[in-house]
């Protein structure tokens, strides 16, 4: 039973946390809910779990955030390549 009240206190605190550092949380939240419940069920290290799984939350997020701009990049530079590829078509059939 002490286990599970400090599984949610440890939850509480680290969801409270998050309206204090969003920008710098994003992705921790989420794998420090994981990691806790992960954790809680081996061997009762739930905290050890959540900041785990917080930091692999973070480094998740911050991997899909880094795909995602150099996504955006590659769709702008193609889109800027080919309005210039009609621009030099137009030139030419000029």
């Amino acid at each position: 039973m002490t286990s599970s009240r400090s599984l949610r206190v440890a939850v509480l605190a680290l969801l409270s946390c998050a309206s204090m550092a969003q920008a710098q949380a994003k992705g921790c939240i989420k794998g420090a809910v994981v990691g806790g419940v992960a954790g809680h069920y081996a061997h009762h290290h739930a905290i050890l779990g959540a900041i785990g799984g917080c930091i692999a939350g973070h480094e998740l997020a911050k991997h899909q955030a880094r795909l995602a701009r150099e996504k955006a990049e590659q769709e702008t530079t193609h889109q800027l390549n080919s309005e210039q590829l009609d621009k030099i078509k137009a030139t030419s059939s000029n």
